[in-house]
């Protein structure tokens, strides 16, 4: 087997450790809370960080009218699928393609991963800004209009007393690392052609 296809296989391997650890982790800091509360999310769930932190953070959100954090999504049954097959497919290509196919599918697994960022952010949108008008407390912007309580898609954000946190955790990481591994497949089998052309 050559190189670069051994390489690829493990690109193709790298994302499964999404099964196995969190995708992203939601921290929410405030005086009132000595522990931040926080929430993993799993490719197939969401989990407390600390127990109860997710029934808290429910409790809370009902009285800005946010809607409470469900125990399953539909991403839950489409995501885990779209890895195991991605997973395949590199699997095949590791096999029995040549160095352009791993360019194809760091392609994919890019497109893929944009499209699941966005979903992710729509999800945030939805949830922070979609809120119940008979809520007990309603906030407002300087211009009067209601005030949302989104948490950043990256990075950390003012909300209130509170300040949110949104970053990455192990799982993306392996999947990351799967998608740059692909690419390297890509170069080192490139370069073992040009010098088996130049033979």
């Amino acid at each position: 087997m050559k190189k670069s296809n051994v390489i690829m296989l493990i690109a193709a391997l790298l994302p499964l450790g999404l099964f196995f650890f969190p995708l992203w982790k939601i921290t929410l800091e405030a005086p009132q809370y000595p522990t931040p509360l926080g929430m993993y999310i799993f490719i197939n769930d969401f989990s407390d960080v600390n127990p109860n932190d997710i029934k808290n953070i429910n409790l809370m959100n009902h009285y800005v009218g946010m809607k409470y954090i469900p125990e399953a999504i539909p991403e839950f049954k489409i995501f885990p699928l779209g890895i195991i097959i991605t997973t395949i497919i590199g699997l095949i290509i590791a096999f029995k393609g040549n160095y352009k196919w791993f360019l194809a599918w760091f392609i994919l697994m890019i497109v893929l991963s944009a499209a699941g960022l966005y979903d992710f952010y729509l999800w945030e949108h939805h949830y922070g800004n979609d809120l119940d008008p008979k809520a007990i407390i309603k906030f407002t912007n300087p211009d009067g209009t209601v005030m949302g309580f989104q948490p950043p898609l990256f990075g950390s954000k003012d909300i209130l007393n509170f300040k949110a946190h949104s970053y990455p955790r192990l799982g993306a990481y392996f999947l990351g690392l799967g998608i740059a591994t692909s690419l390297l497949a890509y170069f080192v089998g490139k370069k073992s052609h040009k010098k088996k052309v130049a033979l």
